[in-house]
């Protein structure tokens, strides 16, 4: 019956289907087909249900008429049923499997797929017949230069982000020494496997060539994913290594191994994709989809693939024309960037988050907002300060609750924080972990500081990326806090913003030298300026009675004082801003004004602003970093975000859409209550009773 209902498809491909984002878009009224299934997954599984429908797939049970469709999962032991009915209804019969970036763990772990591959012809794995994916490399014209520079910066995300098809893959581990043979394994029994008619023996003849080939060389046999985790067995065992060969399983990037590899060895594993935009020419022992175009050192050949392509136009079509990508944040199907940057944010997440933590000294508010940035992979336990987790959890602190010599991991609020203050116990999307220093204390190097140093080695979609991080937040009027008010008309001619701060704060107390209260500021932006309008901008902590800072008679210097006013409104009427440390110089450089500083700010020294106070000399050394060098450093590489909707690890473009937005931020019942008592005790003349 399989082969009878895979020749029936053989005639309805005369009439074929887009399945890709790019094709559902343009489908029109013709959706939704009808897709009839027979495995309960596609019902069970409701990111598969999704993606599907949304794709203009309608599956259901039931019997085929003229003109549905009759879906298989792959190759798999359910996948008969479908083609027993495909063939006796005449009906077309269309194959879904996961994506090539698929989740961050096996669907056996419960992880959703990040995309499905519809295809209307046949199996992307499988040679013996033509699948869409094989057309679209055949005949697609995968030479328009937008193509190619999309999957040209893709394929540089992917590697510089790690990813794979299962991307929670740790990069603290030992590598093998560079200069091996690397011969990769696969689970016994997968359809691929099947398709390649591979077996153990085909891969031990694989193992002899690759010895053979290289005579004296390393072998480095590297396990499948499932097979180190106990899921799937493999084809490999430990007594098949030689002396000097390393039977490796540890759960490293597929691109740590790729890179000290001299050789490659596959049948049909999507490594051997990934060794292809590594810049290998992999030996292949199967029949993959990636056989057969140029890139491959082939033992079969395949007649039909006489197409040569470049490793770019490969992966244009298998990864950006043939998938159909899903991004589960904004719950709709989308592009293959999309997929990446979530991706990337789960997979640093799950790094980070493996072992669990001990934080230590939290005080109570912050515990939930911890416990859901850091708590997806081994917990967080709260602990007393001082205490030695026995079971080797790194340990974290909010970062000035502990000496700047404490060699321990930093918490602190990232630069996009909230819709409303941390004062008000507002819990924040954004949250930083630094294990060098911290942003706002230049006594140290901190980890940001090194990020910004290192900018100038950002690819060509990391500035892409964060040059429309930086118009985003531009259009959207997005500061750190996001407070909404209505602005008043300024008057013309030269108008200078100096912006007030919490006089107790850390980054005055660290950042600041001849210069650290309002009052001071204010009277020396007035020496300098005495013929522009001069506009005073209280802190909002200060202006609610939270915090230290309050200038009495602000109007000896100022002609204006903007109380209860958002950053985000007063700014584009700004021509210059004066700050001591402040981060609204941070958020007045994104916009294209000139910044005048006066004490040691994380953005300052770099010669993007003007400093009057004392920088550190070291970051005087070495290459000038770019405004979007900084932002990328700040607002992508330094801090984590968290999406208060799906409540997983998100990058930074969906946080902004939340911050904009407000969804999921409506807070804690709870924390806002103790927030106005807090309040009450401040006016009270306690304002720092509240933050011990």
């Amino acid at each position: 019956m399989i082969s009878a209902a895979r020749a029936a498809n053989t005639k309805l491909a005369e009439q074929p289907l887009k399945n890709s984002a790019e094709g559902q878009a343009n489908a029109g009224a013709e959706l939704p087909r009808r897709l009839f299934v027979y495995s309960t997954g596609f019902f069970i599984n409701r990111r598969v249900n999704q993606i599907l429908r949304q794709a203009g797939w309608s599956p259901r049970i039931g019997l085929p008429g003229q003109g549905d469709s009759v879906g298989v999962w792959g190759d798999s032991p359910t996948a008969h049923r479908g083609h027993r009915i495909a063939g006796k209804r005449n009906a077309r019969l269309v194959y879904v499997e996961d994506a090539f970036l698929r989740s961050l763990r096996p669907g056996r772990q419960g992880d959703a797929p990040m995309g499905l591959i519809v295809d209307t012809k046949g199996l992307h794995f499988d040679a013996r017949q033509p699948s869409d994916l094989e057309g679209i490399l055949l005949d697609d014209p995968l030479d328009q230069s937008d193509l190619l520079t999309r999957a040209r910066n893709a394929i540089d995300w992917i590697k510089h982000a790690k990813l794979s098809k299962y991307s929670a893959t740790r990069t603290d581990l030992p590598l093998p020494e560079p200069g091996y043979v690397l011969v990769i394994d696969q689970t016994r029994d997968d359809a691929s496997i099947r398709a390649s008619n591979g077996n153990r023996a085909r891969f031990l003849e694989m193992l002899a060539f690759a010895r053979e080939e290289n005579p004296g060389a390393r072998i480095v046999i590297r396990a499948h994913p499932e097979t180190a985790l106990g899921l799937r067995s493999g084809h490999f065992e430990r007594g098949d290594c030689g002396p000097n060969d390393i039977l490796h399983d540890d759960p490293v990037p597929p691109w740590d191994l790729l890179d000290g590899a001299t050789a490659v060895y596959t049948l049909s594993s999507q490594m051997g994709f990934e060794a292809i935009l590594a810049g290998h020419k992999p030996r292949v022992f199967g029949t993959p989809f990636y056989a057969g175009w140029g890139l491959t050192q082939d033992e079969d050949l395949i007649p039909r693939r006489t197409r040569r392509l470049t490793a770019a136009q490969l992966f244009a079509g298998a990864m950006i024309r043939y998938p159909i990508w899903f991004d589960p944040y904004r719950g709709r199907i989308s592009e293959i960037e999309d997929v990446i940057a979530g991706l990337e944010a789960q997979a640093r997440a799950w790094r980070e988050d493996r072992a669990g933590w001990s934080a230590q000294g939290m005080r109570l508010w912050k515990r939930p907002a911890i416990r859901q940035f850091y708590g997806a992979g081994g917990g967080v336990r709260f602990d007393k300060p001082g205490t030695k987790p026995g079971d080797n959890r790194p340990v974290m602190a909010w970062a000035n609750s502990v000496p700047a010599q404490t060699a321990i991991i930093r918490v602190e609020d990232g630069f996009l924080r909230s819709r409303g203050l941390g004062a008000q116990l507002v819990p924040p999307l954004s949250l930083v972990l630094d294990e060098d220093g911290i942003y706002y204390d230049p006594a140290k190097p901190s980890r940001l500081e090194a990020l910004i140093a290192q900018s100038h080695r950002l690819k060509n979609i990391q500035i892409k990326r964060s040059e429309a991080l930086i118009q985003s937040i531009i259009a959207n009027k997005l500061t750190k806090y996001n407070l909404s008010s209505a602005m008043p008309t300024l008057p013309a001619g030269e108008r200078i913003l100096v912006v007030g701060q919490v006089e107790d704060d850390a980054s005055i107390t660290l950042g600041c030298s001849d210069i650290r209260t309002n009052a001071d500021l204010l009277a020396r932006a007035r020496a300098e300026n005495p013929d522009a309008t001069l506009i005073w901008k209280p802190h909002p902590d200060v202006e609610a009675g939270l915090r230290a800072g309050a200038v009495p008679n602000p109007g000896e210097w100022a002609d204006i004082v903007l109380d209860s006013v958002s950053i985000a409104e007063v700014l584009p009427q700004i021509h210059h801003v004066w700050t001591m440390t402040s981060l609204t110089g941070f958020e007045s450089l994104l916009r294209g004004i000139p910044v005048t500083v006066l004490g040691a700010p994380f953005y300052a020294g770099w010669g993007l602003t003007r400093d009057l106070g004392a920088v550190p000399a070291r970051r005087l050394a070495g290459p000038r970093p770019t405004l979007s060098g900084l932002a990328h450093a700040a607002l992508i590489d330094y801090p984590r975000y968290f999406d208060p909707v799906t409540r997983m690890a998100c990058p930074p473009e969906v946080a902004m859409e939340r911050l904009t937005t407000g969804d999921g931020q409506s807070g804690v019942p709870t924390l806002r209550a103790l927030s106005k008592l807090q309040g009450i005790a401040a006016s009270m003349g306690g304002q720092g009773l509240w933050r011990r």
